[in-house]
């Protein structure tokens, strides 16, 4: 299972796109969602909520799981691709 310096480059590059895709969804949700767009969203409802103060309670938590799982999945894929699985 050893991988070259070339193909090592290419992995430790995709990974950082990865990391960086989801670091960016992570920030708009907690900050943008849960402050600076709070009042646009209280406009809306959602379970009876404002959707702004959902965001800011719970919405957020539940999003950075789903990030969670979705960087799993993406670095098994990532994984298989490089043949670096264990």
């Amino acid at each position: 299972m050893s991988i070259s310096s070339e193909s090592a480059k290419a992995y430790w590059g995709e990974n950082l796109r990865i990391i960086m895709t989801y670091l960016a969804i992570w920030f708009v949700v907690s900050y943008g969602a849960g402050i600076l767009f709070v009042e646009q969203l209280d406009a809306i409802s959602f379970f009876g909520f404002p959707l702004g103060f959902w965001f800011g309670q719970q919405g957020s938590i539940f999003v950075f799981v789903v990030l969670i799982w979705a960087y799993v999945a993406s670095m098994n894929k990532l994984d298989e691709k490089y043949d670096v699985q264990e």
